[in-house]
């Protein structure tokens, strides 16, 4: 099969949450299973051109007409590391050139608008430029979420995409750009034709999610227990109805790890390599993540860490109740991560105050590969949580998660005290259940053997992408069958 992908951030050229991580993991093992995949992301300001080698592609200038003007784009490639496939940026002076954040934070939201819907007409007219004929375009989030509606509207008798078929990846549904109905003009979609409830009408506001789930041909979630939680009133975020309607198309399928990036074995970042038979060398791995955030050793404590971006999705109001009671346990707590400014502002507070808790409002991959690799648990107390990377990774380095039983932390994470378990769970969604829960870890961390069973059975979960790739080819496949 012949996949395009496109996506507003790939790993690890651009990165900011999941999204990138699935975009740069899922296609190496798609290719390894015989397709052909190319993947189509903007040229962002931040992307590094030379460590890459990101080269223009020659005669690859390419002029949109809009209403409000020519719009031009220039092509640039290079490959995706440890693959052979090809990831083209869509290079545009205006929109992404000029931005060293992927998502700018102060960018005006109709601006956010042009510059995707800019770059998916530009993937789908690069895709005929470069006479690459997809069976299977793969859409991620609301960023390219125009796709799939100009592919059945403004592209529904093209000869060239006849074949072409439409999935679209549903990472986090809270986020689906939705804007005024004004920008249909400049996206030159006829507003007869899409302006409904079967199309991108909202509640009286245009949603580019809404157009995807109704105009794609499947549509991915990825972890089946998120893909019914979207279905119900308190987990669709307005959209339960249209996703109620279209769960024909639904697939829950869980995210993987990129074990050739996270494995405890391999990994040159942390300060020594370990694997699920040499586990007193997380100790080692211990000492060194504590030396670098200030905090000493003591034998015996455990270390919980919180690798997340800092938003209200992730939990973290859960703290202000307890952070008192977090103050006077027998561990230690670090936080690396950036994010809203009341959560930065709590875990500098949080830092300042207390003994046994330090947070970097910073986010520096390699640090974070050395806080999994010494970390004794990993705290994920998130209040929805489509899959989850975090959790993944701390599993692979023998960091058992302490999680709130929610979306793709409940289908990865076993609880102890039951059978085969590889964390700590708590279900409701409250400061004090995450306190108890954290109580309760503590408690069994104390009890070496137990938990080094719990450490053996997490570091034997397998979440690589192998398995999570065969159900997307036959997901791909139905697509096709699609008539």
């Amino acid at each position: 099969m012949k996949i395009m992908f496109a996506s507003a951030e790939v790993a690890p050229f651009s990165k900011v949450g999941g999204l990138a991580d699935v975009v740069g993991s899922l296609p190496k093992v798609l290719e390894k299973m015989g397709h052909e995949v190319a993947i189509f992301t903007p040229l962002h300001g931040c992307i590094d051109q030379s460590k890459y080698d990101i080269k223009e592609i020659p005669n690859s200038k390419l002029t949109i007409n809009y209403s409000y003007g020519e719009y031009y784009f220039t092509l640039k490639m290079a490959k995706l590391p440890g693959s052979n496939i090809n990831v083209f940026f869509l290079d545009n002076s205006k929109y992404f050139a000029p931005f060293h954040e992927v998502y700018p934070r102060y960018i005006d939201t109709r601006y956010e608008h042009e510059r995707f819907i800019a770059f998916s007409h530009a993937c789908i007219e690069y895709a005929r430029l470069l006479n690459f004929k997809p069976d299977i375009i793969h859409s991620n989030d609301w960023h390219t979420a125009m796709i799939p509606v100009y592919m059945k509207v403004n592209y529904k008798d093209d000869p060239f995409f006849a074949n072409t078929k439409n999935v679209f990846s549903i990472h986090n549904l809270a986020y689906q750009g939705q804007w005024f109905d004004d920008v249909l003009y400049f996206a030159q979609l006829d507003h007869k034709y899409v302006w409904n409830c079967w199309g991108l009408e909202h509640f009286g506001m245009l949603n580019w999610m809404k157009g995807a789930i109704n105009y794609s041909d499947k549509i991915i979630v990825v972890s089946p227990k998120y893909a019914e939680e979207i279905k119900t009133f308190e987990g669709g975020n307005g959209l339960d109805w249209t996703l109620n309607h279209n769960a024909h198309k639904l697939v829950g399928i869980l995210n993987g790890v990129d074990y050739s990036v996270y494995n405890p074995a391999a990994d040159n970042a942390i300060a020594e390599k370990y694997d699920k038979n040499h586990l007193e060398k997380k100790e080692i791995n211990k000492k060194a993540v504590l030396e670098e955030f200030g905090m000493p050793y003591y034998e015996g404590q455990p270390l919980i860490a919180i690798v997340s971006r800092l938003v209200e999705q992730k939990g973290f109001d859960l703290f202000h109740p307890v952070c008192e009671q977090l103050k006077s346990l027998d561990a230690k707590f670090i936080i690396l991560g950036t994010g809203a400014q009341q959560y930065e502002d709590l875990f500098r507070y949080l830092n300042a105050t207390s003994s046994n808790i330090r947070a970097r409002i910073e986010f520096a991959a390699s640090l974070s590969q050395k806080i999994y690799a010494g970390a004794d648990m990993f705290l994920m107390p998130s209040a929805f949580e489509p899959c989850g990377l975090g959790q993944l990774i701390a599993l692979k380095y023998g960091t058992p998660p302490i999680v709130r039983a929610t979306g793709g932390l409940e289908n990865t994470v076993v609880g102890h005290p039951l059978e085969g378990a590889t964390g700590f769970k708590f279900w409701n969604y409250d400061g004090w259940a995450m306190l108890d829960c954290i109580k309760y870890a503590i408690e069994v961390y104390k009890n070496k053997p137990e938990f080094q069973k719990i450490q053996k059975n997490a570091m034997e979960a397998d979440f690589s992408w192998d398995l999570s790739a065969q159900k997307y080819v036959e997901t791909y496949k139905s697509a096709c069958r699609v008539v």
